[in-house]
């Protein structure tokens, strides 16, 4: 199989990260709310330490595959290449056929098809173009905003775990809540629709056409037949039920259960993942106090063709995980421990959002030291990565990692 993850705890073999780039120096104080960042990260600092993030995983044996090279190696092919760069325009918004020629005409001139694909995510600036006499100006450009980007960064890219999401042996190509990450999705599809190692090789159980909104942080996969998503502020009920149509009709998957889990809508929040994440076979880490506000919803295929069936289930979380993973037990660790007010810091700073490569080993942000020496004292191996760059994003080792493969447990 290309593609296998049927667990969230299996001996991590292949992932997917991106290695920041300039899209993080075309951030700027007027953007950063547009652009979903709370701080400008910097760069050469954020390099140090994503690289550190990939040593690591390869220290432990896993091969780290870059986002960039896919979509790179999909774009050798000329009319793939034509395609995508049309597309690609058309989905940054630019609707005056001046720029949609003059950008088309920056970006084809670039041979380099790796140079390429990093200034598509990059962002271009309206002065890199080459602009024609000024006598030419249409109505649209006297009337609009002028900022200072034709086509804006992708700044959020280095989170690869939103745009698609691997699910057993197929993969959700999502529809970003966010009008600003739509974009990113667009390397996903054109890697699963052309890339020569997972063209018609992969099941595809949602798209990014679809008009409800649902990204990877919010997507857990609990063992091979049951997965975990949240309703939240970027994931729709909606967009949960037609996936789970999709898999539920999929003959090749074996996935006959959905848990939706019903957390607050807040950035502190924004994915499941954000809330809790498994790191062992029956430990899981939580943010502190969560568990009980938690609503749960069982999803399974009903009596009619394309119906489900849709409860409620009034139960503890550590009951209903219990269940699914067939444990008597299930421990949750607290991300700070007791502690209201280092429970709610190290949760803004991804204590919860750990990154499990195998079972009882983990890696995480040297940054939440409560909850790290909770997570040893807990028995589990902490992988610590430097995180003060990193951070800024709001997002953890798991939300910068999209596992591709994973050893079956």
């Amino acid at each position: 199989m290309i593609i296998n993850v049927k667990s969230e705890i299996g001996p991590l073999k292949k992932v997917l990260l991106h290695r920041p780039g300039a899209e993080l120096l075309n951030l700027t104080p007027d953007t950063l709310e547009e652009l979903l960042f709370d701080d400008i990260p910097y760069l050469k600092i954020a390099v140090e330490e994503h690289d550190r993030f990939a040593k690591v995983l390869t220290e432990n044996g896993v091969q780290v595959i870059y986002l960039e090279d896919l979509v790179s190696e999909t774009l050798k092919e000329e009319h793939i290449r034509d395609l995508f760069l049309n597309q690609f325009i058309r989905e940054a918004g630019i609707y005056s056929e001046k720029y949609q020629k003059l950008l088309y005409e920056f970006l084809n001139q670039i041979k380099d098809t790796k140079e390429l694909v990093l200034k598509t995510m990059q962002g271009v600036k309206r002065d890199e173009l080459t602009c024609h006499p000024r006598e030419y100006k249409s109505l649209v450009e006297y009337m609009e905003k002028q900022s200072a980007f034709i086509c804006n960064p992708m700044p959020n890219l280095y989170f690869t775990r939103d745009a698609f999401a691997c699910i057993g042996n197929g993969v959700s190509i999502n529809k970003m809540h966010y009008l600003t990450r739509r974009r990113e999705t667009i390397y996903g599809e054109y890697i699963f629709k052309y890339h020569p190692k997972f063209k018609d090789k992969t099941d595809i159980y949602y798209n990014r056409y679809e008009p409800f909104y649902i990204e990877g942080g919010d997507i857990l996969n609990l063992n091979s037949e049951i997965l975990a998503i949240g309703i939240s502020q970027r994931t729709k009920p909606e967009a949960i039920e037609t996936l789970a149509k999709n898999i539920f009709n999929n003959k090749n998957t074996s996935i006959n259960q959905i848990l939706a889990f019903d957390i607050p809508n807040n950035r502190a929040m924004m994915h499941l993942d954000t809330v809790f994440t498994q790191v062992d076979y029956d430990k899981f880490t939580v943010h502190n106090g969560l568990a009980k506000l938690l609503k749960v919803y069982k999803i399974t295929i009903g009596q009619k063709k394309d119906k489900l069936e849709i409860c409620e289930i009034d139960q503890s979380l550590e009951n209903i995980l219990s269940e699914a993973l067939k444990k008597d037990k299930i421990q949750l660790i607290p991300c700070g421990g007791t502690d209201k007010i280092v429970g709610e810091r190290e949760q803004w700073n991804d204590g919860s959002n750990t990154l499990c490569i195998s079972p009882g080993k983990v890696v995480v942000y040297d940054r939440n030291e409560v909850t790290n020496t909770i997570l040893r004292e807990n028995g589990l191996t902490v992988l610590e990565i430097p995180s003060s760059e990193l951070s800024r994003g709001r997002g953890g080792p798991r939300c910068m990692s999209m596992p591709i493969y994973r050893d079956d447990i």
